[in-house]
């Protein structure tokens, strides 16, 4: 690299680690928020949240930032620097692109009205208020359709959305992968509706102590190789994953005392976020590639901790008895062989995030098509809780009592995530295609998962997918790992295979 070249890289990088400084400081005051501030002090904070986030707004737009994109993307420079690099240039010329469109008043405004939403949203959600959220979405909503205006709308606007969370994905793919996906589930759960066996699930429902239940995560996420020395377990109402830096890789969970899988499993959930990203390449740190490639391959990961390996038989054989010891009493009668099918039992609910394998997608497919009638058909926030329900109805056959278990139960349109929630289907169809190459390659992957010994699986998706962080795109990934494109029949034969089974038919 010639000596101007390397003083511009510099220059750049340091510029960088800049912004990423500001945005460690806006996620560390975010989580805090989250996890028990004060609520007095919450519109101050988001002012603050705001404020700081702006200031990385203004370096990532400036005309330094585009001085540096026009010196390093110049076609006799550009070959001067590694692969790495480029990657490097690539993603954040693609963000100034986009971020440049923002006047950064706008941005602020946004930012301090997710901040404070999100925070609200608890107390709207537990008393089931959405009229008094619904002047704080429609904001967030109006501002995010100024936002693709102002970005300039792809095929349709929504697309625009999915493109934040998903790098070149379309409405016209996610369309067609949910297509075959609920076409191959649908029949599925209604054979199982008709079947007669029905798993004991009454026994996970007894009062189970919460500090037990917190001993037990931590053992958990333990085993599976999460580094508390990296990261911290905390209580939130809705469960997340934040990375303050690689060295920082912070956790919460939801505790519920008459149920005990709750926790178990956000906690594998969001110890697979965590995986990622506390094993993402340290070269890449504190760069706007030091991240996970998307929230479909991370929502890969978090599902396949969770599911694939979570509930599967192989783990709770090795796990069950150390559950048993931390709640005795309540399952002293209860053998593996109750336990596992409880755990995958399939039945309609209201809520997402306590969702079977098999239903979960379908809440999925609820959010998805809502959100495409707010951004693409002009659905007016008002109307949200009946469409929701209506929904609900039509796809599950079920009807929320209240806001609380139905439009209010997720926290991502409070944050102004839209675009967000087809990333957890994907995932899954994503998780699946993975688990099926993995156990090619390591055909003693259902063994290891018996001896509890997750090192292998851990450093195989390491290699595979955890170390380039966002330096490949998706399809990049899933191609490199599995040699083909996104397929949703995978997920399929999976949740066939394995239902089937449990239920006898």
């Amino acid at each position: 690299m010639k000596q101007e070249t390397a003083e511009q890289w510099q220059l750049f990088t340091e510029l960088l680690s800049k912004i990423n400084s500001y945005n460690e400081a806006v996620s560390l005051m975010a989580w805090d928020l989250r996890t028990g501030a004060p609520k007095k002090g919450v519109q101050t904070r988001s002012e603050t949240i705001g404020l700081l986030s702006t200031e990385a707004f203004k370096l990532q737009t400036s005309s330094e930032m585009g001085a540096y994109l026009s010196y390093l993307n110049h076609a006799t420079v550009i070959n001067e620097l590694s692969e790495t690099q480029r990657r490097i240039v690539l993603e954040t010329q693609e963000e100034y692109d986009r971020s440049v469109k923002i006047p950064a008043q706008k941005y602020r405004e946004y930012t301090e009205l997710t901040a404070h939403a999100e925070t609200l949203w608890e107390d709207f959600k537990e008393n089931g208020d959405f009229a008094g959220f619904e002047p704080y979405l429609t904001q967030i909503v109006a501002k995010t359709q100024e936002f693709i205006d102002y970005w300039g709308p792809k095929d349709t606007r929504y697309d625009t959305l999915l493109h934040m969370y998903e790098p070149d994905l379309t409405v016209e793919k996610v369309d067609q992968v949910f297509g075959q996906l609920r076409d191959r589930l649908v029949p599925l759960v209604d054979k199982i509706k008709a079947t007669n066996k029905k798993p004991d699930t009454a026994f996970l429902k007894q009062l189970y102590d919460k500090e037990q239940q917190e001993k037990f995560g931590i053992f958990l996420l333990e085993q599976i190789g999460y580094d508390f020395e990296a990261g911290r377990v905390d209580e939130s109402v809705h469960p997340f994953e934040i990375t303050l830096n690689q060295g920082d890789v912070r956790i919460t969970t939801h505790y519920l005392q008459d149920d005990v899988t709750s926790a178990v499993f956000s906690s594998l959930h969001e110890g697979g976020h965590a995986l990622y990203e506390q094993n993402i390449s340290p070269e890449l740190a504190r760069t706007p590639i030091g991240q996970g490639a998307s929230m479909g391959i991370h929502e890969s990961q978090s599902r396949l901790w969770e599911n694939f390996i979570g509930r599967s038989r192989q783990f709770w054989e090795r796990f069950y008895g150390d559950l048993q010891q931390h709640f005795p009493e309540q399952l002293k009668d209860i053998t593996v062989d109750q336990f596992y099918p409880a755990i995958n039992a399939v039945e309609n609910s209201l809520i997402r995030i306590e969702a079977d394998e098999l239903t979960y997608n379908l809440h999925i497919i609820i959010r998805y098509e809502i959100e495409k009638k707010i951004f693409n058909e002009g659905l007016p926030v008002s109307e949200l809780p009946k469409v929701w329900n209506e929904k609900y109805s039509s796809y599950l056959g079920l009807t929320p009592p209240n806001d609380s278990l139905g439009v209010l139960q997720d926290v991502h349109w409070s944050g102004g995530l839209f675009g967000y929630f087809p990333s957890y289907a994907l995932g899954n169809m994503y998780a699946a295609q993975i688990v099926n190459t993995l156990r090619k390659e390591l055909p003693q992957f259902e063994g290891f998962i018996a001896e509890g010994n997750f090192t292998p699986i851990k450093e195989w998706l390491t290699n595979k997918i955890y170390k380039y962080g966002k330096s490949l795109r998706p399809s990049e990934i899933i191609l490199k790992v599995t040699g083909e494109e996104l397929n949703p029949d995978y997920l399929a034969e999976y949740l066939e295979e394995k239902y089937k089974a449990i239920y006898g038919i």
